[in-house]
């Protein structure tokens, strides 16, 4: 009878922890979150630089609507983008030590402003402070024949570095980095 009550008990046990245990878990992110690493080659080991941000959609929409020129913008969504440097680089022609930074812009017509900022964890723009910013440099803008539904980072291999390429609908953003 003993073994009985105490089998019982257990029974009970597990089934109220297992209550206590269940998790909610939530559906996929409209704008999923994606890392872009430089090197590239997924053999190469040691990253110099890493962005981790998350990919928002046009879905019929302008890139005006969702990144208005003039104004900062979290570079993606959800959360501000961050970048992590491996070792100290040059970008846009400034020096910038190893480090972790949000990455900000401001879309133009000609130029977009790229912005680094030491505050992290930031969700979207909201509380960016622009005495913050480590770096603010100038990017090139260029209009390519394939449309991005879908912001992106890509890199691009130049003699010393690379270009960090910002990609959405058909306009691309040049940021050129060397380590």
């Amino acid at each position: 009878m003993k073994n009985l009550f105490t089998i019982a008990l257990m029974v009970i046990a597990l089934a109220f922890s297992s209550e206590a245990m269940a998790q909610k878990f939530s559906g996929l992110d409209k704008s999923p979150a994606d890392i872009a690493s430089y090197p590239t080659d997924y053999k190469v080991s040691e990253k110099l630089v890493r962005v981790t941000y998350s990919r928002p959609q046009l879905k019929g929409r302008s890139i005006s609507e969702l990144a208005p020129a003039g104004k900062v913008w979290r570079t993606g969504a959800n959360e501000a983008a961050e970048i992590i440097f491996y070792k100290d680089a040059t970008v846009g022609g400034k020096a910038v030590a190893a480090g972790t930074y949000s990455l900000f812009t401001i879309p133009g017509d000609k130029e977009w402003t790229i912005i680094l900022n030491k505050n992290l964890n930031q969700w979207g723009a909201y509380s960016y402070q622009e005495s913050a910013d480590v770096l603010r440099v100038p990017a090139g803008v260029s209009n390519a024949s394939e449309s991005l539904d879908a912001f992106s980072i890509a890199y691009k291999d130049v003699d010393n570095g690379t270009h960090m390429v910002l990609g959405w609908g058909n306009t691309r953003v040049s940021l050129p980095i060397t380590f």
